[in-house]
Order: structure tokens, then sequence, then C-alpha cells
């Protein structure tokens, strides 16, 4: 679809959506976007000139499906996919983007760290539709042989032009890790559990010299700007617990990804930001607007937050609360968490947990906004049970292959999508059966 687009703007500089937005041109991928979300294109085009909205969209990625990220929009989630050392199948990264897409995320993070990243990554995106994010870090790494006192700033945007290269629409940068923030680290209970900030971490304290991701900032900024990569300014100090949340370290470094921001804006490079991992949820809402004010309302894309500590195995539940609460205050994107998270590596099928959880996350956020149709799914749903139409329940479940499953284990003949009631109350307990009797009889 976006071939024809693409080769139009194909003789520009300057190729990000930011930069035609901020000259008054709507794309068409502006186009598409707004019709989607049911927005005005001139509302659109404005919200990314502002820096409030992100159209990640890698001009080498032409088979991609335009989606946006911001306040104006509906509230996206992330699928994080990825190989490890461990676990290395191109064909098993594709499948769980084929889940991904399937379950509804919007867009997929390749964070693999092991076998053929090249391969791995060309796969993805041959077979994706929707926007590709990725850790550079991770691959720089893995290109020196896990050798981080080997990490050059030439290794490092030779990495990150070849991802460009092959259609990632986002990368995760953590570039506002400072050196002198390595003190309040010291004060933590868990210290820093970013793979890519505790990587700058040890980096910085062996050369003793500032983040090269920092100091660089200005050489990653023309790549991106050169194939529309937009920046996810990742969080290396988010809080890896409870205790840690909204330290000095976690804010300090907010601070310095909103000064970022306001850099990559000026080289029309579209910006989000990266958000806690671990917080009460009497806090939640107190980091989305810390956010909004430190980053000067660039999109928020948040890691759960996870409410509580204690329940690995099941954290996909414990961020998804924490994720409709920080949907509900501004967030405008989630990053999924499954239910392997702390534990393992996850496989097709948790990922299709956590899709869920976060579709759950995100549907209440949007609602809980008041957004305009946002709760129009949710009354038709209403509608369909209490007339007993199965079917129809199935379809407008956001897991539709759950739902029917789960009717069908007990009651699976064809006769029974027909029936006023399923294996929970029987025929004689429905409570809407006995309902509509009531209001039958006596012509309430």
């Amino acid at each position: 679809m976006r071939k024809q687009w693409v080769k139009q703007r194909e003789n520009d500089e300057v190729k990000t959506q930011m930069y035609y937005a901020k000259k008054g041109i709507v794309t068409k991928e502006m186009e598409y976007v707004a019709k989607s979300e049911k927005l005005k294109p001139e509302l659109v085009r404005s919200e990314i000139a502002r820096g409030r909205l992100i159209i990640p969209a890698n001009v080498n990625h032409t088979h991609l499906t335009p989606m946006a990220i911001g306040l104006a929009v509906t509230c996206k989630i992330n699928s994080n996919i990825g190989s490890s050392a461990l676990a290395s199948d191109p064909e098993g990264e594709v499948k769980k983007v084929k889940v991904s897409e399937k379950y509804g995320a919007d867009t997929i993070m390749d964070l693999s760290t092991g076998g053929d990243l090249d391969l791995i990554r060309e796969e993805v995106i041959k077979n994706a539709t929707v926007p590709i994010g990725t850790v550079p870090m991770y691959q720089i790494l893995h290109d020196i042989d896990n050798k981080i006192e080997d990490l050059t700033i030439e290794k490092m945007l030779e990495v990150i032009e070849r991802q460009a290269k092959q259609g990632v629409s986002y990368f995760t940068i953590h570039a506002g890790f400072l050196l002198e923030t390595m003190p309040k680290i010291a004060k933590r209970k868990m210290g820093i559990v970013s793979r890519g900030g505790s990587l700058m971490a040890a980096w910085m304290m062996h050369y003793h010299k500032e983040n090269p991701f920092y100091t660089a900032f200005d050489e990653i900024l023309d790549i991106c700007r050169k194939y529309d990569v937009a920046l996810s300014l990742g969080d290396s100090l988010r809080p890896g617990c409870l205790a840690d949340a909204s330290d000095e370290a976690q804010l300090g470094e907010l601070k310095v990804l909103g000064e970022l921001t306001l850099k990559a804006w000026e080289k029309d490079v579209q910006v989000m930001i990266e958000g806690p991992g671990h917080v009460p949820l009497n806090q939640v809402e107190r980091n989305m607007k810390i956010e909004r004010e430190y980053c000067h309302d660039a999109p928020f894309y948040i890691l759960g937050p996870l409410v509580t500590d204690i329940a690995a195995g099941y954290d996909h539940i414990s961020s998804a609360i924490g994720a409709a609460v920080g949907g509900w205050h501004g967030a405008s994107m989630l990053c999924y968490v499954t239910p392997k998270e702390h534990l393992g590596l996850p496989n097709a099928d948790d990922v299709r947990e956590g899709i869920i959880a976060y579709k759950i996350a995100a549907h209440a956020a949007d609602i809980a906004r008041g957004r305009d149709g946002a709760r129009d799914i949710d009354d038709a749903m209403s509608d369909a049970r209490y007339g007993f139409d199965w079917n129809k329940q199935f379809e407008l479940a956001l897991d539709s292959d759950r739902a029917r499953e789960y009717h069908d284990e007990t009651l699976p003949q064809d006769v029974f999508k027909e029936a006023e009631f399923c294996s929970m109350c029987g025929p004689k307990f429905c409570s809407y059966k006995i309902s509509q009797d009531i209001t039958n009889k006596h012509s309430l």
C-alpha cells in the first residue's frame, strides 16, 4: 500500500512524518490514520507537528499498515518478541509475529539477542504489517562478541543505520542515562534492571566517559530523519521493584529525556518516551503527569507498570492493572508483559496471554478517557448477552477463540448456540431469562 506513497517522496532529503506535518502537508499515512481513528486529517497533522502524535513508519517497510501513537488516538499496545542465546529460531519469531497480529498487537518489538540477528529481523519485518521496533544496543553487543569495552560510536552508528535500512520503524535508544547519575543508583534496592541501561553503565564505568548514545545523539538523529525511524527514548533507570519507584534516578533521567525530545524535534524526528516498570498503584497517575510535564506531551510508552512484585507467573495481570490506570491518565502505548516475565523467554502461547491482557487494559483506558465510540462494542456485547446470541458474543470478544472454547467445554453441540442459558446457571436459574419473563409477564 505504501510503495507508491514512499516513491513520490523519494527525492526529499528528510522523509519523516514530522517534517511533512510541520510544512503543513497531510501525507497519505496521516490520511489513513485519520480515517481509521475517525479523526480529521488536519488534527492528525497538527498533533504530529507539535510532537504529541507519532506515526512510526520506516520508508523501507512499505507493506506496513500506518498506525498512530499519541493522546489524540486510541491507546495502543506493543508485543515483545525475540530470541535469546538459549533459544534462537527465526521461524519461532515469525510465529510470534503472526500470533501478535492475530490477537491485536499494534506494534511489535524484536528484542532478539541470540542467533543470526539480521536474518531474524529480516524475517520479522517481512512477515509483519505492524511497525517493528528494536533495541540496537542488543545487536551492537552481539556484534562485538559481548565485549562491552569494544563498543565504539562508529560501530554503534553502523548498526543503527543497518537496522534502519532493513525497515525498523522505531529504536529504543538509552541516551538519557548520564555518567553523573551513577551515584544515585547505589541508593536503590535493585539497581539497574534495564538490559540496555546496565550495558551503558558498564561502558561508562569502564571508560569513565559520558554515555555514547548521548554524545552521538545528533548523528543518530541524522539516520532517523533519512529513513523516518521514530525514537523511543529508553528509560534505563526504570524501577524494577516498588521500593525504587519514582526515585531520584528515574525522574532525573526523565528530565534528560525531555531535553533530548526537543533536540529530536529540531531535526523533525518523531519521539515517544518509555516509562516505568514497577510502580505502586497510587503513584501511577503522578508518573503519567510528570512525564507530560518533563517531556512536553510526547507520547508515553509504558511497561506495565507492575503494581506488585509478588505475582510471578501472573505478571501479565499485575501489570495490566497498572497499564489500565496509566492509559486512563495519559499513556499512549502499553508494552505488554507475559506470564513468563521474570521467569523465562515467552513462547507463542505466552504472547497471546500478554496481548489479550493488554488489549483489555487499553480498551478499559479508552472507555475511562471517554473516547468517542469506545464503549460501543461493550454495549453490543451486552445486547448479545441479554439476547442469548452466543455467536455474536464470540464475535465481539477480544479473544473469540477462547470465548468459544470455554463455552463449548460443557455445551459443544450447535443446538446450545440457540439456548437461553449456559452451563453456569442452567435453564432454571438464568437471571437474564427470569428478568425477561418478569418484564414480559407484567408488561414492565
